[in-house]
């Protein structure tokens, strides 16, 4: 049955939470207020900061404040993958050298694992499946760069990294023209709204004050404003992520980059058996505007990609509603992965934003002047991220405070990193949207010519960004 015929649930937040239901929100704040610390963003990076700062000092007054509802951001609505990426490692190399860049990824390494511990331990079931992550190949000039990438990947240290050939990554799962893959033990499948839904409950037991339907306006030292009142607090933590523009002088801060994903209805046994799978990796491609996808826990595909990759002005989506332009898009890169699903009911489509410093390096940041601190930036990779940038701004705060010396969190390279703010309109729109459809134009023309060499236009896209 064609997804023309029954359209897809469109927005609503996300599949993920029409899935497990969206959460009763939380008291907003009800006037002025006092903390030790207060956390302005109830995505991952707001709540598990929350949850390792109360850990480590339980005596904390700790406030979140979040403009709708925990995980209503990012949080609640990616594909999925808790996976060791991190954005601007390269650059962090360049800057501070090869061996801080590899504590950088061992660090992430690890994050991995320290999420599925933490919410077992809270017994938040987030239908964690760790299949590791697989990034396939389907062009000549996708497999040159999948390998050197899977090199790349090595020399920081990523030794238990596999290299498949065609018939090695069929075995896995059935891509149709796939050329080859590389594999990483370093990732795993989970339900974000479950995970954020369960991080939320799990600080409020600690005892941090959560207050949702409570949009902060404007951050200044040791002042959180809301419509409702101001928090004043020595620290006052910038979690926000795609959403910082929306806050008084941030506007060029990190670009809201968009993202879209579709689900399909639940897949018959025959249905599985052709697409293979067994292993529910994550799976992900090497075309330069990249798809990534899980095989979720009951028994869907949850497809991503770039859709339209940027809105004037720094606005973003109405509760995730999603072009239907790019329903379809992302429907035929599923199609022309999988063609044994052509019939395949599409059930939910949904958007976010993602935050993108101009140099697309994440970072974490606390001025010991102000009592500022912010973290994100993450470009896609934040399930992980969002948890090693938390743990840093605790030991941050703790540094600052007295409370304990240096860590090995707070000597990482991305610590007190510097970026220059984004162009102002019109010039970043007109950017961004050009180097989404040179992109494009780069994986067609690849495609159709077969050559092993990365279209020169990806490359040209790259400068432009400031990507490399």
């Amino acid at each position: 049955m064609s997804s023309a015929a029954h359209g897809p649930v469109n927005g609503g937040i996300s599949f993920w939470f029409a899935d497990d239901g969206l959460p009763a929100v939380r008291e907003p704040l009800t006037g002025d207020a006092s903390a030790d610390v207060v956390i302005v963003g109830g995505g991952f990076t707001g709540l598990w900061t929350a949850y390792y700062l109360k850990k480590a000092a339980p005596f904390l007054r700790i406030t979140v404040l979040e403009q709708r509802f925990c995980g209503y951001g990012a949080s609640g609505r990616n594909g999925g993958w808790l996976y060791n990426g991190v954005a601007g490692r390269d650059r962090y190399a360049r800057l501070h050298g090869h061996e801080a860049a590899v504590r950088l990824q061992r660090a992430m390494n690890d994050t991995v694992d320290e999420v599925i511990r933490a919410a077992a331990e809270e017994g938040v079931d987030a239908g964690v499946h760790r299949g590791g992550v697989l990034e396939v190949a389907r062009t000549p000039a996708q497999l040159a760069r999948l390998k050197a990438f899977h090199e790349h990947e090595l020399s920081y240290g990523e030794k238990d990294r596999e290299l498949y050939g065609a018939r090695e990554t069929a075995e896995r799962v059935r891509v149709a023209g796939a050329v080859g893959a590389t594999w990483t033990p370093h990732g795993a499948r989970l339900h974000p709204g479950k995970l954020v839904k369960g991080l939320a409950a799990a600080v409020e037991a600690l005892g941090v004050t959560l207050h949702e339907s409570t949009p902060v306006t404007e951050i200044r030292p040791k002042h959180a404003v809301t419509p409702y009142g101001t928090v004043r607090a020595p620290y006052v933590l910038r979690c926000t992520e795609g959403f910082t523009a929306s806050l008084k002088g941030q506007r060029r801060t990190w670009l809201p980059m968009n993202s879209s994903m579709v689900a399909t209805e639940p897949l018959t046994d025959e249905q599985w058996a052709a697409v293979g799978w067994a292993g529910r990796e994550t799976l992900g491609d090497m075309a330069h505007a990249y798809m990534y996808a899980q095989r979720t826990a009951d028994g869907r595909i949850a497809l991503g990609g770039r859709g339209v990759p940027y809105r004037f002005g720094s606005r973003t989506d109405h509760d995730g509603r999603t072009q239907e332009a790019t329903v379809e898009a992302l429907r035929e890169i599923l199609v022309g992965f999988f063609p044994a699903l052509a019939g395949v009911r599409i059930e939910h489509a949904w958007s976010g934003v993602l935050g993108v410093p101009r140099d697309w390096c994440a970072t974490v940041t606390l001025d010991r002047a102000t009592g500022l601190g912010w973290a994100g930036g993450y470009v896609g990779s934040g399930v992980a991220t969002a948890n090693l940038a938390a743990r840093t701004l605790r030991d941050l705060v703790q540094l600052d405070s007295g409370q304990s010396g240096p860590t090995e969190l707070t000597r990482l390279p991305w610590v007190g990193h510097k970026v220059r703010k984004w162009e102002p309109e019109p010039l970043r729109w007109l950017g961004v949207r050009g180097m989404y459809a040179t992109y494009r134009t780069a994986d067609r023309r690849e495609l159709l010519t077969h050559s092993a060499r990365s279209s020169k236009l990806a490359r040209l896209a790259d400068r432009v960004a400031g990507r490399h």
